[in-house]
Protein backbone atom coordinates (compact mmCIF):
# COMPACT_ATOMS: atom_id res chain seq x y z
CA UNK A 1 0.00 0.00 0.00
CA UNK A 2 2.94 2.35 0.67
CA UNK A 3 4.13 1.96 -2.93
CA UNK A 4 0.59 2.59 -4.18
CA UNK A 5 0.44 5.77 -2.10
CA UNK A 6 3.69 7.01 -3.65
CA UNK A 7 2.22 6.45 -7.12
CA UNK A 8 -0.90 8.40 -6.19
CA UNK A 9 1.07 11.26 -4.60
CA UNK A 10 3.32 11.57 -7.67
CA UNK A 11 0.26 11.57 -9.95
CA UNK A 12 -1.51 14.24 -7.89
CA UNK A 13 1.60 16.43 -7.88
CA UNK A 14 1.79 16.23 -11.67
CA UNK A 15 -1.91 17.08 -11.98
CA UNK A 16 -1.47 20.13 -9.75
CA UNK A 17 1.62 21.42 -11.50
CA UNK A 18 0.87 20.65 -15.14
CA UNK A 19 -2.86 21.34 -15.51
CA UNK A 20 -3.53 23.35 -12.37
CA UNK A 21 -6.06 20.89 -10.96
CA UNK A 22 -8.05 22.49 -8.14
CA UNK A 23 -7.73 21.24 -4.56
CA UNK A 24 -11.26 19.84 -4.68
CA UNK A 25 -10.40 17.91 -7.85
CA UNK A 26 -7.19 16.57 -6.32
CA UNK A 27 -9.05 15.55 -3.17
CA UNK A 28 -11.65 13.70 -5.28
CA UNK A 29 -8.90 11.91 -7.23
CA UNK A 30 -7.22 10.94 -3.97
CA UNK A 31 -10.44 9.54 -2.47
CA UNK A 32 -11.34 7.60 -5.61
CA UNK A 33 -7.86 6.12 -6.01
CA UNK A 34 -7.63 5.26 -2.31
CA UNK A 35 -10.91 3.37 -2.64
CA UNK A 36 -9.58 1.45 -5.65
CA UNK A 37 -6.33 0.65 -3.82
CA UNK A 38 -8.22 -0.61 -0.75
CA UNK A 39 -10.32 -2.83 -3.01
CA UNK A 40 -7.15 -4.20 -4.64
CA UNK A 41 -5.38 -4.82 -1.30
CA UNK A 42 -8.38 -6.80 -0.02
CA UNK A 43 -7.88 -9.10 -3.00
CA UNK A 44 -4.13 -9.38 -2.67
CA UNK A 45 -3.39 -6.98 -5.52
CA UNK A 46 -1.74 -3.57 -5.97
CA UNK A 47 -1.60 -0.80 -8.54
CA UNK A 48 1.52 -2.42 -9.93
CA UNK A 49 0.05 -5.91 -10.30
CA UNK A 50 -3.57 -5.19 -11.24
CA UNK A 51 -4.68 -6.34 -14.68
CA UNK A 52 -7.47 -5.13 -16.95
CA UNK A 53 -9.81 -7.71 -15.47
CA UNK A 54 -9.21 -6.32 -11.98
CA UNK A 55 -10.17 -2.81 -13.05
CA UNK A 56 -13.31 -4.15 -14.75
CA UNK A 57 -14.20 -6.19 -11.64
CA UNK A 58 -13.82 -3.08 -9.50
CA UNK A 59 -16.24 -1.17 -11.73
CA UNK A 60 -18.75 -4.03 -11.49
CA UNK A 61 -18.35 -3.94 -7.70
CA UNK A 62 -18.97 -0.15 -7.71
CA UNK A 63 -22.15 -0.71 -9.71
CA UNK A 64 -23.28 -3.38 -7.23
CA UNK A 65 -22.81 -0.86 -4.40
CA UNK A 66 -25.41 1.33 -6.06
CA UNK A 67 -23.00 4.12 -7.01
CA UNK A 68 -24.36 6.66 -9.47
CA UNK A 69 -23.31 6.50 -13.10
CA UNK A 70 -21.49 9.83 -12.75
CA UNK A 71 -19.55 8.56 -9.73
CA UNK A 72 -18.50 5.39 -11.54
CA UNK A 73 -17.44 7.43 -14.57
CA UNK A 74 -15.39 9.73 -12.34
CA UNK A 75 -13.66 6.80 -10.61
CA UNK A 76 -12.77 5.18 -13.91
CA UNK A 77 -11.45 8.50 -15.19
CA UNK A 78 -9.15 8.78 -12.15
CA UNK A 79 -7.93 5.20 -12.63
CA UNK A 80 -7.31 5.69 -16.35
CA UNK A 81 -5.40 8.91 -15.76
CA UNK A 82 -3.30 7.31 -13.02
CA UNK A 83 -2.36 4.35 -15.21
CA UNK A 84 -1.56 6.59 -18.17
CA UNK A 85 0.74 8.57 -15.86
CA UNK A 86 2.29 5.32 -14.54
CA UNK A 87 2.90 4.08 -18.09
CA UNK A 88 4.44 7.35 -19.27
CA UNK A 89 6.65 7.53 -16.18
CA UNK A 90 7.66 3.87 -16.67
CA UNK A 91 6.25 2.77 -13.35
CA UNK A 92 4.54 0.08 -15.41
CA UNK A 93 5.34 -1.25 -18.86
CA UNK A 94 1.66 -1.54 -19.77
CA UNK A 95 -1.61 0.30 -19.17
CA UNK A 96 -4.32 -2.08 -17.93
CA UNK A 97 -7.07 0.55 -18.17
CA UNK A 98 -6.42 1.90 -21.66
CA UNK A 99 -9.17 -0.03 -23.48
CA UNK A 100 -11.82 -0.01 -20.76
CA UNK A 101 -15.04 1.79 -21.68
CA UNK A 102 -16.86 3.44 -18.82
CA UNK A 103 -20.53 4.09 -18.16
CA UNK A 104 -20.20 7.16 -20.33
CA UNK A 105 -20.31 10.89 -19.89
CA UNK A 106 -19.80 13.88 -22.12
CA UNK A 107 -16.26 14.31 -23.38
CA UNK A 108 -14.65 17.45 -22.04
CA UNK A 109 -12.57 19.30 -24.59
CA UNK A 110 -9.31 20.77 -23.35
CA UNK A 111 -9.24 24.49 -22.67
CA UNK A 112 -7.13 26.50 -25.05
CA UNK A 113 -6.28 30.11 -25.83
CA UNK A 114 -6.67 32.28 -28.90
CA UNK A 115 -3.60 33.53 -30.75
CA UNK A 116 -4.41 37.05 -29.54
CA UNK A 117 -4.50 35.88 -25.91
CA UNK A 118 -1.14 34.13 -26.31
CA UNK A 119 0.33 37.33 -27.78
CA UNK A 120 -0.87 39.24 -24.72
CA UNK A 121 0.74 36.69 -22.39
CA UNK A 122 4.03 36.95 -24.29
CA UNK A 123 3.89 40.74 -24.05
CA UNK A 124 3.21 40.46 -20.32
CA UNK A 125 6.31 38.30 -19.90
CA UNK A 126 8.40 41.05 -21.52
CA UNK A 127 6.98 43.80 -19.32
CA UNK A 128 5.64 42.64 -15.98
CA UNK A 129 8.60 41.55 -13.81
CA UNK A 130 10.46 44.06 -11.66
CA UNK A 131 14.00 43.25 -12.83
CA UNK A 132 15.40 43.00 -16.34
CA UNK A 133 16.78 39.56 -15.50
CA UNK A 134 13.37 38.22 -14.49
CA UNK A 135 11.72 39.74 -17.56
CA UNK A 136 14.34 38.09 -19.77
CA UNK A 137 13.91 34.72 -18.05
CA UNK A 138 10.10 34.91 -18.16
CA UNK A 139 10.15 35.82 -21.84
CA UNK A 140 12.39 32.85 -22.58
CA UNK A 141 10.15 30.51 -20.57
CA UNK A 142 6.98 31.62 -22.36
CA UNK A 143 8.49 31.73 -25.85
CA UNK A 144 9.92 28.22 -25.47
CA UNK A 145 6.68 26.85 -24.06
CA UNK A 146 4.53 28.23 -26.87
CA UNK A 147 7.08 27.45 -29.60
CA UNK A 148 7.49 23.79 -28.61
CA UNK A 149 4.36 22.67 -26.75
CA UNK A 150 6.52 21.23 -23.99
CA UNK A 151 5.07 19.89 -20.77
CA UNK A 152 5.94 22.18 -17.86
CA UNK A 153 8.07 19.45 -16.25
CA UNK A 154 10.11 19.23 -19.47
CA UNK A 155 10.51 23.00 -19.67
CA UNK A 156 11.69 23.74 -16.14
CA UNK A 157 14.17 20.84 -16.10
CA UNK A 158 15.81 21.58 -19.46
CA UNK A 159 19.59 21.14 -19.25
CA UNK A 160 21.53 24.17 -20.38
CA UNK A 161 23.58 21.93 -22.69
CA UNK A 162 20.47 21.43 -24.85
CA UNK A 163 20.31 25.16 -25.58
CA UNK A 164 23.89 25.89 -26.59
CA UNK A 165 24.96 27.09 -30.01
CA UNK A 166 21.83 28.98 -31.14
CA UNK A 167 19.93 25.75 -31.84
CA UNK A 168 17.34 25.44 -34.59
CA UNK A 169 16.09 22.30 -32.88
CA UNK A 170 15.75 21.54 -29.19
CA UNK A 171 16.24 18.05 -27.75
CA UNK A 172 13.54 17.36 -25.15
CA UNK A 173 13.55 14.42 -22.77
CA UNK A 174 9.91 13.59 -22.19
CA UNK A 175 7.89 11.21 -20.09
CA UNK A 176 9.47 7.83 -19.58
CA UNK A 177 12.84 9.18 -20.73
CA UNK A 178 11.73 9.34 -24.37
CA UNK A 179 13.55 11.97 -26.41
CA UNK A 180 12.19 14.08 -29.25
CA UNK A 181 13.39 16.99 -31.35
CA UNK A 182 11.27 20.12 -31.76
CA UNK A 183 12.06 23.16 -33.94
CA UNK A 184 12.44 26.59 -32.39
CA UNK A 185 10.78 29.67 -33.86
CA UNK A 186 12.94 32.78 -34.48
CA UNK A 187 11.37 34.63 -31.49
CA UNK A 188 12.10 31.65 -29.24
CA UNK A 189 15.70 31.45 -30.44
CA UNK A 190 16.16 35.18 -29.84
CA UNK A 191 14.68 34.98 -26.33
CA UNK A 192 16.86 31.95 -25.58
CA UNK A 193 20.02 33.73 -26.75
CA UNK A 194 19.35 36.81 -24.61
CA UNK A 195 18.54 34.70 -21.53
CA UNK A 196 21.63 32.51 -21.96
CA UNK A 197 23.87 35.58 -21.91
CA UNK A 198 22.44 36.80 -18.58
CA UNK A 199 22.31 33.29 -17.12
CA UNK A 200 25.96 32.62 -18.01
CA UNK A 201 27.05 35.91 -16.48
CA UNK A 202 25.38 34.89 -13.23
CA UNK A 203 27.07 31.47 -13.44
CA UNK A 204 30.46 33.14 -13.93
CA UNK A 205 29.90 35.34 -10.90
CA UNK A 206 28.91 32.31 -8.81
CA UNK A 207 31.94 30.35 -10.03
CA UNK A 208 34.21 33.23 -9.01
CA UNK A 209 32.87 32.81 -5.47
CA UNK A 210 33.58 29.09 -5.49
CA UNK A 211 30.07 27.88 -6.31
CA UNK A 212 29.46 25.15 -8.87
CA UNK A 213 27.73 26.21 -12.10
CA UNK A 214 24.17 25.01 -12.66
CA UNK A 215 23.42 22.27 -15.17
CA UNK A 216 19.93 23.68 -15.85
CA UNK A 217 18.74 26.33 -18.26
CA UNK A 218 16.51 27.83 -15.57
CA UNK A 219 18.51 27.38 -12.35
CA UNK A 220 17.18 27.84 -8.85
CA UNK A 221 18.62 27.67 -5.35
CA UNK A 222 16.01 25.11 -4.28
CA UNK A 223 16.34 21.38 -3.77
CA UNK A 224 15.76 20.47 -7.42
CA UNK A 225 18.36 22.92 -8.68
CA UNK A 226 15.93 24.33 -11.23
CA UNK A 227 12.73 26.37 -11.34
CA UNK A 228 9.90 24.21 -9.99
CA UNK A 229 6.65 23.35 -11.72
CA UNK A 230 4.71 24.99 -8.90
CA UNK A 231 6.65 28.26 -9.20
CA UNK A 232 6.09 28.36 -12.93
CA UNK A 233 2.39 27.67 -12.43
CA UNK A 234 2.19 30.68 -10.08
CA UNK A 235 4.20 32.77 -12.54
CA UNK A 236 1.89 32.08 -15.47
CA UNK A 237 -1.11 33.10 -13.33
CA UNK A 238 0.64 36.39 -12.51
CA UNK A 239 1.27 36.98 -16.22
CA UNK A 240 -2.37 36.28 -17.08
CA UNK A 241 -3.54 38.97 -14.63
CA UNK A 242 -1.08 41.48 -16.11
CA UNK A 243 -2.16 40.53 -19.65
CA UNK A 244 -5.87 40.84 -18.91
CA UNK A 245 -6.49 37.18 -19.75
CA UNK A 246 -8.74 35.30 -17.33
CA UNK A 247 -6.48 33.32 -14.92
CA UNK A 248 -9.04 30.52 -14.95
CA UNK A 249 -8.14 29.91 -18.60
CA UNK A 250 -4.37 29.96 -18.21
CA UNK A 251 -2.22 27.06 -17.06
CA UNK A 252 1.03 25.64 -18.45
CA UNK A 253 -1.08 22.94 -20.09
CA UNK A 254 -3.37 25.42 -21.88
CA UNK A 255 -0.25 26.84 -23.57
CA UNK A 256 0.52 23.28 -24.73
CA UNK A 257 -3.04 22.97 -26.01
CA UNK A 258 -2.73 26.36 -27.75
CA UNK A 259 0.48 25.23 -29.47
CA UNK A 260 -1.29 22.17 -30.90
CA UNK A 261 -4.58 23.87 -31.75
CA UNK A 262 -2.92 26.81 -33.51
CA UNK A 263 -0.68 24.47 -35.53
CA UNK A 264 -3.68 22.43 -36.61
CA UNK A 265 -5.69 25.55 -37.48
CA UNK A 266 -2.83 26.70 -39.72
CA UNK A 267 -2.62 23.44 -41.65
CA UNK A 268 -0.16 21.25 -39.73
CA UNK A 269 -0.44 17.49 -40.11
CA UNK A 270 -1.89 15.61 -37.12
CA UNK A 271 0.97 13.08 -37.14
CA UNK A 272 3.52 15.88 -37.05
CA UNK A 273 1.75 17.43 -34.06
CA UNK A 274 1.74 14.01 -32.35
CA UNK A 275 5.52 13.82 -32.76
CA UNK A 276 6.07 17.36 -31.51
CA UNK A 277 3.91 16.81 -28.43
CA UNK A 278 5.48 13.44 -27.66
CA UNK A 279 2.16 11.57 -27.67
CA UNK A 280 2.56 7.79 -27.79
CA UNK A 281 -0.81 7.38 -29.53
CA UNK A 282 -2.26 9.62 -32.25
CA UNK A 283 -5.68 9.12 -30.65
CA UNK A 284 -4.52 11.42 -27.85
CA UNK A 285 -3.65 14.09 -30.42
CA UNK A 286 -6.98 13.76 -32.24
CA UNK A 287 -8.75 15.63 -29.42
CA UNK A 288 -7.41 18.84 -31.00
CA UNK A 289 -9.48 18.24 -34.12
CA UNK A 290 -12.57 18.42 -31.89
CA UNK A 291 -11.29 21.60 -30.26
CA UNK A 292 -10.80 23.14 -33.69
CA UNK A 293 -14.28 22.04 -34.80
CA UNK A 294 -15.78 23.77 -31.76
CA UNK A 295 -13.79 26.96 -32.38
CA UNK A 296 -14.83 27.02 -36.05
CA UNK A 297 -18.46 26.48 -35.08
CA UNK A 298 -18.29 29.33 -32.56
CA UNK A 299 -16.63 31.52 -35.19
CA UNK A 300 -19.46 30.92 -37.65
CA UNK A 301 -22.18 31.46 -35.04
CA UNK A 302 -20.53 34.68 -33.89
CA UNK A 303 -19.61 36.28 -37.21
CA UNK A 304 -21.71 34.84 -40.04
CA UNK A 305 -24.29 37.44 -41.17
CA UNK A 306 -27.13 34.87 -41.29
CA UNK A 307 -26.35 33.75 -37.76
CA UNK A 308 -26.44 37.37 -36.57
CA UNK A 309 -29.72 37.92 -38.41
CA UNK A 310 -31.15 34.83 -36.76
CA UNK A 311 -30.24 36.14 -33.32
CA UNK A 312 -31.87 39.49 -34.08
CA UNK A 313 -35.08 37.95 -35.35
CA UNK A 314 -35.33 35.58 -32.39
CA UNK A 315 -35.30 38.56 -30.03
CA UNK A 316 -38.66 39.86 -31.26
CA UNK A 317 -41.46 39.37 -33.77
CA UNK A 318 -40.78 39.47 -37.46
CA UNK A 319 -43.19 41.16 -39.88
CA UNK A 320 -44.83 37.83 -40.69
CA UNK A 321 -45.32 37.11 -36.99
CA UNK A 322 -47.55 40.15 -36.65
CA UNK A 323 -49.86 39.19 -39.52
Amino acid sequence: MAVDRRWIDAFLEAQAAEIGAAQNTLAAYSRDLDDFCTWLVNRGKSLGSAAQGDVESYLIWCDAQGLAKSTRARRLSAIKQLYRFAFEERLRDDNPAISIKGPGRDQRLPKTLSEEEVDRLLDAARQSARSARDRTRNTCLMELLYATGMRVSELVSLPVSAARGDPRMLLIRGKGGKERMVPLSPPAREALSVWLKLRDEADDAARAKGAAPSAFLFPSGGKTGHLTRHRFYALIKELSVFAGVSPTKVTPHTLRHAFATHLLANGADLRAIQTLLGHADVATTEIYTHVLDERLKDLVLEHHPLARAGRRSSGGKTSSDGQ
